[in-house]
């Protein structure tokens, strides 16, 4: 059997790279706090509605540092592959319930709407400018990161998407001050919970795909299976599995029918070549090679275990 680890980690600065997480999760939490306190004062549906984005992007930054932290515990004989999923794991959760909560902010801004109330304009208007500064620093202190790692340009999209959902809140505000129309507080909440339905699913989605250890969207198997075949001693490639670990691990798994009894240095250079196919040309990073000869087994290309 070969197996293959083939890892691309970014190592520049990770002190620096976590600290500057937990610097973000700071400033989000202070901004979080203050629209919630702001929004009960005020009256503003959509303020709270904000604060539930930053809060969502609170347990997002949460879910990086940590998963930055235990990313350099190591393997064990319970846990053989450590705590990869973790990640994974809080990004289903926080999804399902960021999509239950924006449902409910959804239903009271149709109710709002069709009885606007008055709204404290000018704590919204502070409150947004607070919300824009706050993680327009964020904003800053993740984009150089965000440019060589996944999970960082994940937060650093997030963050600069609160920034832009603030910029709106800060509109109605204004419009709300000088122009005293209060329902654009309720427009302004449903567009919110709308954006945070239609990114809370996405994330819903991606999560269970990788829990379920679906074949990643980008990887063609039957094309990944016809050239491996094409090799001139391979016969056949049956049981074959494709699954993504985490965000930066793709995994595959097949057995080899060989037309000739090779020895294992043989197997080894051919491995090698699979390994080289699949990682360069399909981002495939471990490889699970089972070799067969002349073994009594199902040769399909899927086989239910």
């Amino acid at each position: 059997m070969g197996h293959n680890h083939s890892h691309n980690h970014t190592h520049a600065h990770p002190d620096l790279k976590g600290r500057n997480l937990f610097i973000s999760i700071l400033l989000n939490i202070v901004i979080t706090v203050s629209q919630v306190i702001g929004g009960v004062l005020s009256g503003s549906l959509a303020l709270l509605s904000d604060a539930l984005h930053n809060f969502s992007d609170v347990l997002s930054l949460v879910v990086s540092y940590a998963a930055n932290k235990l990313a350099k515990k190591k393997a064990s004989t319970h846990r053989t592959f450590g705590y990869k999923r973790a990640e994974i794991l809080a990004a289903f959760i926080n999804a399902s319930t960021l999509i239950i909560v924006a449902t409910l902010l959804i239903i009271e801004a149709i109710k709002r709407f069709r009885n606007p109330e008055a709204i404290e304009s000018g704590l919204v208007i502070w409150l947004s400018l607070l919300g824009i500064v706050a993680n327009g620093l964020s904003v800053l202190l993740l984009k150089k990161d965000s440019e060589a790692n996944m999970n960082m340009k994940s937060a650093y999209l997030h963050l600069l998407t609160d920034m832009m959902a603030s910029v709106a809140v800060l509109v109605g505000g204004l419009l709300m001050k000088y122009y005293e129309v209060y329902w654009v507080d309720s427009v302004l909440t449903f567009a919110i919970a709308i954006y945070l339905i239609w990114m809370g699913f996405d994330l819903l989605k991606d999560s269970t795909k990788v829990l379920m250890l679906f074949t990643p969207d980008s990887i063609p198997i039957r094309q990944i299976v016809e050239e491996i075949n094409a090799f001139e001693s391979i016969k056949n490639v049956h049981h074959v599995h494709v699954w993504q670990l985490n965000e930066e691990e793709i995994h595959l798994e097949a057995h080899i029918d060989f037309k000739e009894d090779i020895s294992l240095s043989q197997f080894d250079l051919i491995l090698h070549e699979i390994e080289d196919l699949v990682f360069h040309k399909y981002d495939i990073n471990h490889v699970n090679i089972q070799p067969e000869f002349g073994k009594n087994d199902a040769k399909d290309m899927i086989v239910q275990d």
